[in-house]
C-alpha cells in the first residue's frame, strides 16, 4: 500500500513502517492529498464509505465527500487542531468498537501519521476537481514490476500482432509479453501495466501499442507503450474500474474506450484529453469497435444490449436488444451498415442499424467470447473451446478450428501472413492458419 510521497520525510515513515527508528535532519516536504492521502483511503476506506456503501451515512470517495459529516454530525476534518477530526480519533482509537477499518489490522503509525499531519498542516487539496472521485485524484500508479517467472499459467485476455505479423504481443501479468510468432519464443518484456491486460492494440504509427488494463474494483486506464523502448509515455481514459476494451478511430487519433463502469470514453491519444463519455449503458461495457469509415461507434455491453453512436456528435443510432444475455463483442460490415455480435446466448447475430433487426444469425454452440471481422470474413472465439471463420456473404461456418482445451477469450487476425491467434483462459496461445485452420504454433504464454 502507498501511504507518502516522494520526500526526505517519506524515506522516514517508510523506516517507521519496517520498524526502524531514524532521525533524519533534513525538513520534511508538505503532505500532499493526492500523492500521500488519497491512497490511504482508496485502499482502506472506500469499501464502507463509497457511492455502494455508505456506513454511518459516511462517505469519502470524494475530496467533497470527506469533509462532510455523515449520520452522527461530527466534522470528519478539522484542519489545524488537534485532534484533527473523527476520521483521526477513528483511526487512532485502541477501542475495537471504535476503530477504522473495522475487523482489520489497524493501519500503520506511518499511514496515520501522514494523515494526522496533513491534516494539521492545513489539510489542503491539490487534486483537481474536489467532485472527482479519490481515484481519479491520485496520480497514474507506477506498477510493481512483475515476477521473473510465473508460479502457474494466468488468462490470455490480450492479444496483438505486430505491423509485420512476425511477432505477438500477448497480455501477463502487470506486463506486456513479446513473442516470436512462428516459433513461440519469448522475446522482450514489458511492465508498468495494470494488473490484468485486457485489449492491445498498435496504434496508426505502428511503433505505439495502446494496453487497456486493470485492478479489478479498484482501477483502470488506458496506457501508451513506445514498442521498441518499451516505455510507457502517457495514461489516459482513467477509471474506477477495469478498462475491457480499445479502439482506434480510422483515419483520427482518438481512440474509443470501453469501462466496466459501463461507460464508453473517447479520447484524443496525441494530448490524452477526453472528448467525450457516453453514460449510455447500465453495466459494463465490453466492447467498442469503429465503422471501416470511422463515421460510426459501435458498444456490446453486460446489460444485453449493442448500441450503435453517430461517430462525431455521439448521439444515438441504434439501440439492439434481442441477444437477451451479456453482449460480449462486436463488428460492423464493411459497408458499416450493418452489426455483427455475440455473447452468451450463443449466436452470432448480424442486424441492420437503420431498422434495428436481425437479418441474419449463426449458432455457435458455445458463448460468443470475442470477433475478429476481416474483409467478409468475421472469425469467433466461443466457450466450446472452438473458433470459427463465418463467411458473411453466405452467413455460413466455413472453417473449424479444433485444438483449445480452455475456452478461449482473445483472437487477433493479420491478414497480410493469413494468420489468426487465439488465447485461451489456462494460459494457452495458439496461431493459425486462417486459410485451412491448420496450426502454426502452441505454447503457453508463462514466462
Amino acid at each position: 500500500m502507498k501511504t507518502v510521497g516522494s520526500s526526505t520525510r517519506s524515506c522516514m515513515l517508510a523506516l517507521l513502517g519496517w520498524g526502524a527508528m531514524h532521525a533524519l535532519t533534513c525538513a520534511a516536504e508538505p503532505i500532499s492529498f493526492k500523492s500521500d492521502v488519497a491512497s490511504i483511503l482508496v485502499d482502506n476506506c472506500i469499501a464502507c464509505h463509497g457511492p455502494k456503501k455508505a456506513e454511518g451515512g459516511y462517505r469519502l470517495d470524494t475530496f467533497e465527500q470527506l469533509r462532510r459529516p455523515g449520520d452522527s454530525g461530527v466534522e470528519p476534518i478539522i484542519a489545524g487542531a488537534a485532534p484533527g477530526g473523527e476520521i483521526l480519533r477513528r483511526l487512532a482509537t485502541s477501542d475495537p468498537d471504535e476503530r477504522m477499518p473495522p475487523d482489520s489490522n489497524p493501519l500503520p503509525v506511518a499511514a496515520i501519521e501522514t494523515i494526522r499531519d496533513w491534516v494539521a498542516s492545513g489539510g489542503a487539496f491539490d487534486g483537481g476537481k474536489p467532485s472527482e472521485s479519490l481515484a481519479m485524484v491520485m496520480p497514474p500508479r507506477t506498477h510493481a514490476a512483475a515476477p521473473k517467472s510465473y508460479s502457474h499459467a494466468i488468462p490470455v485476455a490480450a492479444l496483438a500482432f505486430t505491423p509485420d505479423g512476425r511477432q505477438l504481443v500477448v497480455g501477463g501479468y502487470h506486463e506486456l509479453l513479446v513473442f516470436d510468432a512462428g516459433e513461440g519464443t519469448l522475446l522482450k518484456r514489458i511492465g508498468n501495466l495494470g494488473q490484468r491486460i485486457f485489449a492491445i492494440t498498435f496504434l496508426a504509427d505502428g511503433r505505439t501499442i495502446a494496453v487497456a488494463s486493470g485492478e479489478p474494483g479498484r482501477d483502470g486506464d488506458v496506457r501508451l507503450v513506445d514498442f521498441e523502448q518499451g516505455l510507457v509515455t502517457n495514461v489516459f481514459a482513467r477509471a474506477v474500474d477495469v478498462v475491457l476494451d480499445l479502439a482506434p478511430r480510422p483515419q483520427s487519433d482518438q481512440v474509443a474506450v470501453a469501462s466496466a463502469d459501463g461507460i464508453v470514453r473517447i479520447i484524443d491519444a496525441a494530448s490524452g484529453a477526453e472528448v467525450r463519455a457516453i453514460a449510455s449503458h447500465a453495466d459494463w461495457v465490453n466492447a467498442v469497435v469503429w465503422s471501416d469509415d470511422g463515421k460510426k461507434l459501435a458498444s456490446a455491453s453486460r446489460d444485453r444490449s449493442v448500441k450503435v453512436y453517430d461517430a462525431d456528435s455521439g448521439d444515438l443510432l441504434a439501440n439492439y436488444q434481442d441477444h437477451g444475455e451479456p453482449v460480449r463483442g462486436v463488428a460492423f460490415t464493411a459497408d458499416g451498415k450493418q452489426v455483427l455480435s455475440i455473447g452468451a446466448d450463443k449466436k452470432l447475430h448480424r442486424w441492420d442499424i437503420e431498422t434495428v433487426k436481425k437479418v441474419a444469425g449463426v449458432d455457435l454452440q458455445g458463448e460468443g467470447c470475442k470477433l475478429v471481422r476481416t474483409a467478409d470474413t468475421v472469425s469467433v472465439a466461443s466457450t466450446d473451446r472452438l473458433l470459427r471463420s463465418i463467411d458473411l456473404a453466405k452467413n455460413v461456418v466455413t472453417l473449424t478450428f479444433k485444438g483449445h482445451t480452455d475456452w478461449p477469450v482473445a483472437i487477433a487476425a493479420h491478414p497480410a501472413s493469413g494468420r489468426i491467434a487465439s488465447g485461451a483462459l489456462d494460459g494457452e496461445v495458439r496461431v493459425w492458419n486462417s486459410g485451412d485452420g491448420s496450426l502454426v504454433k502452441s505454447w503457453i504464454a508463462r514466462p
